[in-house]
């Protein structure tokens, strides 16, 4: 059957693998194990490719799997061959999940996910990368166990919509909240000990940010075992830093807590 081969596997039973040649370039429609599926995966290829199908052609009863159909698909439209499931749109690209699971993306970020294959745990969104799991949030500066509509939003309201206009992060420190008093912002710091506990409350982000870290270091120093995450404040020399830190006044309280050593 054309565009269809048999190989075996390592168990040594056939499978029968399709592929397709466009444009000079040959591409892999993926392994099937009968000889009737993949000649059906060649077929919905060979209609992609000569009425031009787009992702919103897709049906659910095709053969061919969805990610090789917007490979497939975007490489026919936008002559640009990407190993993902990303279709190119003019100013922006979609990074398709499913067929009802679209992310969107600015351009800039295409070398990247052409390469990096997003995957979906426990509601996170993350790719690999040197052998470890990365949550695409930090990609644009969100901390992680952000929470959404507290430490972020998105500005359009669309939680798949990941272009960096539509990014808006609302607290870029560990264990500081933005609270809203009298017209006036003011910074909330809470550090996690068998729940949030109030470290105080700092008219500047930087200030709070940095109240979190003395916390951590009163907690430390008392026995506190847990690995928090400190600030880091790029905008501060050492000795800014110190100076600021030592005026800082935290909750009281802190210093009566004791941990395990």
């Amino acid at each position: 059957m054309k565009g269809v081969y048999t190989t075996r596997k390592k168990d040594n039973s056939i499978s029968y693998r399709v592929s397709i040649t466009l444009y000079g370039k040959h591409i892999s429609l993926g392994s099937y194990n009968n000889e009737e599926t993949a000649g059906k995966v060649y077929l919905d290829g060979r209609n992609i490719i000569d009425y031009m199908l787009t992702p919103e052609d897709y049906q659910n009863e095709l053969a061919i799997p969805h990610e090789k159909y917007i490979v497939l698909s975007n490489y026919v439209i936008n002559r640009i061959y990407v190993p993902t499931p990303i279709f190119l749109r003019k100013q922006y690209f979609e990074y398709y999940l499913s067929d009802t699971h679209i992310l969107k993306f600015d351009r800039d970020d295409l070398f990247f996910y052409s390469s990096h294959k997003i995957q979906q745990k426990g509601g996170y969104l993350f790719v690999s990368d040197y052998g470890s799991q990365y949550k695409i949030l930090s990609r644009y500066g969100i901390r992680p166990f952000a929470v959404y509509g507290r430490d972020y939003i998105m500005v359009n309201n669309d939680k798949n919509d990941y272009r960096y206009s539509n990014i808006k992060i609302i607290n870029n420190y560990t264990g500081v909240r933005q609270k809203k008093q009298k017209e006036k912002n003011i910074y909330e710091t809470f550090i996690h000990i068998n729940g949030n506990y109030l470290v105080g409350r700092y008219d500047d982000e930087i200030s709070a940010a940095i109240a979190y870290n003395k916390a951590v270091d009163i907690l430390h120093k008392n026995g506190m075992s847990k690995a928090y995450i400190k600030n880091y404040i790029l905008s501060y020399k050492k000795e800014d830093y110190i100076s600021h830190y030592e005026k800082l006044s935290v909750s009281a309280k802190l210093y009566d807590i004791k941990g395990q050593p």
